[in-house]
């Protein structure tokens, strides 16, 4: 069971990792061609402002769930690092507990603000509702959420084993 919650985990972030990376990408080629459609042309486009920004979201949310996970969110330790190794500990848990706050939040109200605004458009892309472009902020804090809770009961993925998984077996090696 835990290893299938590991490879599940294991699995939602690597996906947050390619959707935030496909994001960065995407949004490099756009907009280079509002610039050129706008400069060269003479005609600027009006939709790769409204796109860029969506990625960017996108690339911010699901971004932040994976930094979460992996530990390379921005953290200043200088004051932590001097205090006993019990107040650290403590703080972990409380920094855990905040975090856990701030998605729970970001998923509650995101998807409320998803609910309120789907019926509106936006004006640069009659297709897509506003609503959608919210989308990432839920989801992502509720990514987040997930990972919170995996490394409060399984630990830091830094700290476990590495585990490879082979299709035939039906447990993981660890290596």
């Amino acid at each position: 069971m835990k290893n299938n919650l590991l490879r599940g985990s294991d699995a939602l972030y690597s996906a947050c990792i390619w959707l935030s990376g496909g994001s960065i990408f995407v949004m490099s080629l756009i907009i280079p061609w509002g610039i050129f459609a706008r400069y060269v042309l003479g005609t600027g486009s009006r939709w790769p402002e409204p796109i860029s920004i969506l990625l960017m979201v996108v690339f911010t949310f699901f971004g932040a769930a994976a930094a979460y996970r992996a530990g390379a969110h921005i953290a200043v330790a200088m004051v932590t690092d001097r205090l006993p190794r019990v107040l650290r500990q403590l703080l972990v848990y409380v920094v855990h507990a905040l975090m856990a706050l701030v998605a729970v939040f970001s998923t509650i109200y995101g998807f409320k603000l998803c609910i309120q605004t789907w019926g509106q458009n936006i004006g640069e892309i009659p297709w897509m509702p506003v609503g959608a472009t919210y989308l990432p902020v839920p989801l992502g804090g509720l990514i987040t959420l997930i990972f919170i809770v995996e490394h409060v009961v399984f630990g830091s993925q830094h700290q476990r084993a590495i585990v490879t998984y082979d299709h035939a077996t039906p447990e993981p090696e660890t290596i």
